[in-house]
């Protein structure tokens, strides 16, 4: 069986905005949501995880009668690593939650998505660059302490 081309000149598909699509649409916008604040959460917990295991490993250094470790910076590069992969865990999720918003507010979807409508995702976007910055300070500030 030989299908013959689509014209590219028409839409893929049609939406109607129906209330079942509208609440479809609806759906699919919250659970994006959801899933960036998740990748939000998890970015702090790596970064902070990596941060506490520099302080901790730091401080079990200080103590008396203890053996040296064999290796001192062990702890840094493993809590640089985390910290490193917490933030660049939330660049690649920012980036690919602006890409699927923008697929969702698309030509085909703007009569279910209310394009005309304002985008109010500056919150998600705050959250989301504040947590960067303090990955990015984080890391840097273990970094010079362990220079």
């Amino acid at each position: 069986m030989v299908e013959t081309p689509r014209d590219l000149s028409q839409p893929r598909f049609a939406v109607e905005a129906t209330p079942g699509t509208r609440l479809a649409w609806f759906r699919t916008w919250t659970m994006l949501e959801r899933t960036m604040t998740t990748w939000i959460l998890t970015a702090i917990t790596l970064i902070g995880f990596g941060f506490t295991i520099v302080l901790v490993f730091d401080e079990f250094s200080r103590f008396t009668g203890i053996a040296p470790p064999v290796r001192p910076l062990a702890p840094v590069h493993f809590g640089l690593a985390l910290i490193g992969l917490g933030v660049a865990a939330l660049v690649i999720a920012g980036w690919q939650y602006r890409a699927i918003l923008r697929y969702l507010r698309h030509d085909d979807f703007a009569t279910v998505a209310g394009v005309s409508q304002k985008p109010v995702q500056l919150l998600i976007y705050a959250i989301t660059i504040l947590t960067i910055f303090i990955g990015v300070f984080a890391f840097l500030a273990v970094m010079v302490r362990a220079l």
